[in-house]
């Protein structure tokens, strides 16, 4: 079964659209999906950023607000930006690796995606995180306590610095096992026909 690497980052928006749609169409395209969670700070730094492209560039960020209003009405599900934004997702991104090793790192993704921006929650406040744990039958305090040994702050240090030397440059991005990069929710259907193709021959934009 062809393969495809999801790296996203809990504060990107966008990360949030193609988190909660990427199963179902990777089903259908028969692909198989690795959730690599990274953090956007040291990448943005890389590029001489200190926070996000939305809040350095306002009439960027409006366009933004206005345009995930319109897709995730499209899609049935709400949107609301958290106050701050972007969120410090430092922890969420390492429960996310513990969460791999348990094989739920997809629920609680989405579960996490859903606070922060289907309701608003600041999924840096641990007791956030302690409810969707709890939701997903997990041990909120030993998980924690697995999210923050140094082995497993390593492992995402390792992520983001892997991302950074493939030259990623946001999130979410796709890459397919010969290499081939995508970026952003709108060319997940692009980066699966190529995963299982080699190419984006045939493939036609989504009617």
């Amino acid at each position: 079964m062809p393969k495809i690497d999801f790296w996203y980052e809990f504060a990107s928006n966008y990360s949030y659209l193609s988190a909660m749609r990427i199963e179902a169409l990777a089903g259908k395209a028969g692909v198989e999906v690795r959730w690599r969670p990274l953090l956007l700070g040291p990448i943005f730094a890389a590029q001489g950023l200190n926070t996000s492209p939305f809040n350095i560039y306002p009439m960027k960020g409006r366009y933004m607000i206005r345009e995930m209003e319109r897709m995730c009405a499209a899609d049935g599900r709400p949107f609301v930006l958290p106050d701050p934004f972007p969120q410090n997702t430092l922890t969420a991104a390492r429960i996310a690796l513990v969460a791999v090793d348990g094989g739920w790192e997809i629920a609680f993704t989405r579960q996490a995606y859903l606070a922060e921006f289907a309701e608003g929650r600041a999924i840096s406040d641990q007791a956030v995180l302690a409810d969707i744990l709890t939701g997903l039958g997990q041990d909120p305090d030993a998980v924690i306590a697995a999210a923050e040994t140094p082995e497993n702050k390593a492992r995402l240090k390792a992520n983001t610095q892997e991302a950074l030397e493939m030259e990623i440059f946001g999130a979410p991005t796709f890459v397919t096992e010969d290499g081939e990069m995508f970026w952003g929710d709108d060319r997940l259907e692009q980066a699966l026909h190529w995963a299982v193709h080699g190419s984006l021959e045939g493939w036609r934009v989504p009617v």
